[in-house]
């Protein structure tokens, strides 16, 4: 069983290292050069390869060949991405594709 003070320990170091890694990238770029070439090209291209694997990863266990085809899979992926063309909001995109995909999957080709 972990004590009090153990406790606080853990949460005092936690913290720190949260504290730091947050704050570290302002110390690391806040100089005259600004933001290094590679972490900008990494800013624009890791979104769109982290959404791709994410897609592949969770439509890759579907069989296409029997019924429902993977219909409320690629429903859900099409919703998705419409809600994110028309509001460019992450969180709306993330949730409307999750309902669509509970309700579809749940409800609709349950």
């Amino acid at each position: 069983m972990i004590t009090t003070l153990k406790a606080i320990e853990i949460i005092a170091v936690v913290a720190v290292v949260t504290f730091f890694t947050r704050g570290a990238p302002f110390v690391f770029f806040s100089g005259k050069n600004g933001v290094a070439k590679i972490v900008r090209y990494l800013g624009n291209v890791l979104p769109s390869a982290i959404i791709t694997a994410l897609i592949v990863f969770c439509v890759k266990d579907v069989t296409f060949t029997e019924s429902p085809y993977g219909a409320p899979y690629l429903a859900a992926i099409a919703i998705t991405a419409l809600l994110h063309i028309l509001f460019k909001k992450t969180l709306v995109s993330i949730l409307g594709g999750t309902v669509a995909f509970m309700l579809l999957s749940r409800v609709i080709f349950a």
